[in-house]
């Protein structure tokens, strides 16, 4: 049996880290937990990359540049599953309404409800000229 073969980072040069750093920002806009989860592994191997080019003395750009983009990913992250968990049951509620909309009135009527709970929920109205994501 032959051992892998494993590339040093000195010689990738940061991309590994800035390959992870951009896919976690990817997957932070579509499941932030998994989003999170790989903007922390990014934000480890960016570091550890960082740490390993400055010692053998070779540009640490796409390495800084991942760092910098995990961290953001690590943020935005946290932020949406924070949204998330903070509106779960309203969130929850919208979705079940919808299942059941078979009209486009019932859905308009699952977005006024869904708008009125978070309205609830926050304690303050929405106001007038901003539109209501959907």
């Amino acid at each position: 049996m032959t051992a892998p073969l494993q590339t040093p980072a000195s010689e990738l040069g940061g991309r590994r880290a800035l390959l992870l750093a951009l896919s976690a920002l990817i997957f932070t806009f579509m499941l932030p937990a998994a989003g999170l989860a790989l903007s922390l592994f990014g934000l480890v191997v960016a570091f550890r990359d960082v740490k390993t080019l400055s010692r053998t003395r070779r540009p640490v750009g796409a390495a800084a540049a991942a760092l910098v983009v995990s961290a953001v990913s690590f943020m935005f992250g946290g932020l949406l599953l924070a949204t998330q968990l903070f509106f779960s049951t309203e969130l929850n509620a919208y979705v079940e309404c919808g299942k059941g909309a078979g009209t486009v009135t019932a859905a308009h009527d699952c977005v006024n409800e869904f708008k009125s709970a978070v309205e609830r929920r926050l304690g303050v109205a929405w106001p007038a000229d901003l539109p209501f994501p959907n």
